[in-house]
């Protein structure tokens, strides 16, 4: 699987030594430009656009969120409370189960709760009603699997035999949608419109004489709407021909296509050797920080790379390990070093608070990863003069000793 970032951008010449490691940097101007993009689409479409946020859940940027999009979706419970906390707008929750003693407060919390198949909501009926006399507001959805196979990577596919995400289409009847709001449909992954177009070609046929009974259809997510390739106008068409020709309310669930292209995870390289392959071992866990580097697998875009070079064995002080090849990336290889890779000697980050104006930025809100527990501080260096910088947020990650 090939990552689909497009490069660098701003970052190109970000001091990575103003910033601790490890640490997640993000471009809040790079955030707002794709808020902007989705933003346009839903005017454009009539479609209501959520951001999911098990992909990019910086609560630091939920009033910037909130300035854009029509609210959330969230995979469980604490994502709901999160939404509620950090969040504005619509929520829409869904999981593939439920714990009985959790569906009450995601009732109360949720605009949209989407449950994974007929039985599964009838088996909640009590809690459902219940939450309702109590004076919950709520719309109850129903996840479809289209089985129509359109994701690059075998495990990541919602739509194959034996898949746990969705009630397949194949078996849906009319009475399996009473009391039911809405269907949802979420079978992409880091993809551009055409997988969703044959898609919805394959759905809609099944799906003959009973969009009729619904609100509304939730398109889910794996849409890179924000990708420069995207055809967002057929999006916006397709989009627009749904609901002119069956009355419904269209929800898109864009995640990645918040943040692509919007940051980058900085870590240094600890410690070098050879074993017969160059090894470099860095304070980046793949566990902690990047998990797809493992799962998917895939590799990730270094910053600087240049054809040719060497092949570098990358891994944490944990056991996980990334098989990189390096190809002269800055803090990795020095193109004037007979040896293949350097450890880069960081400069030691003030002790200073740095929670105050710098004279080219803003501040984003306190503490600061300095002089607090964590998250957001400081604006980007290097300003050209007249320009005004990008807003960076800093999110301290997990400990890796921890993976």
């Amino acid at each position: 699987m090939e990552t689909q970032a497009a490069g660098p951008g701003a970052f190109a010449e970000f001091d990575l030594g103003r910033v601790p490691s490890p640490c997640f940097v993000v471009d809040a101007a790079a955030v707002r430009r794709n808020l902007s993009i989705l933003k346009d689409v839903g005017d454009r479409s009539g479609a209501k656009v959520l951001l999911a946020l098990k992909a990019f859940s910086m609560w630091s940027l939920g009033d910037l969120v909130g300035e854009h999009l029509d609210g959330t979706c969230a995979s469980g419970l604490y994502e709901a409370r999160l939404a509620r906390e950090h969040y504005h707008g619509h929520l829409t929750t869904y999981s593939p189960a439920y714990k009985r003693a959790d569906l009450p407060e995601i009732l109360r919390l949720s605009d949209t709760v989407i449950f994974n198949a007929p039985e599964q909501r009838a088996r909640f009926a009590d809690l459902i009603a219940d939450a309702r006399a109590a004076g919950a507001v709520f719309d109850i959805g129903l996840r479809l699997n289209p089985e129509h196979s359109e994701a690059e990577v075998a495990k990541y596919d919602p739509c194959q035999t034996g898949s746990r995400l969705g009630f397949p289409v194949s078996q849906l009847r009319p009475e399996h949608l009473e009391g039911v709001d809405g269907l949802h449909i979420h079978a992409l992954c880091e993809q551009g419109f055409e997988p969703l177009e044959r898609i919805w070609a394959s759905l809609e046929p099944k799906l003959a004489g009973m969009l009729g009974s619904i609100k509304w259809l939730n398109l889910g997510g794996g849409h890179h709407i924000t990708r420069a390739d995207y055809r967002r106008d057929d999006l916006v068409a397709l989009v627009r021909g749904i609901s002119e020709r069956h009355g419904v309310q269209v929800y898109l669930e864009p995640g990645e296509a918040i943040a692509l292209d919007a940051g980058i995870l900085v870590g240094e390289i600890l410690d070098t050797f050879d074993n017969g392959l160059a090894v470099a071992i860095t304070d980046i866990s793949a566990t902690c920080h990047m998990p797809d580097v493992i799962e998917a697998p895939y590799r990730p875009a270094l910053m600087g790379e240049v054809d040719g070079g060497v092949t570098v064995r990358i891994g944490g002080t944990s056991s996980a390990t990334m098989v990189l090849p390096c190809r002269r990336s800055r803090g990795i290889a020095s193109p004037s070093s007979t040896r293949p890779i350097i450890r880069w000697s960081r400069p030691t980050p003030s002790t200073a608070c740095r929670c105050r104006p710098s004279p080219c930025g803003t501040v984003r809100p306190t503490p600061c990863g300095w002089c607090g527990p964590s998250t957001t501080a400081t604006s980007a260096t290097g300003c050209p003069e007249g320009t005004a910088p990008a807003d960076i947020g800093l999110q301290a990650p997990l400990n890796p000793a921890a993976a």
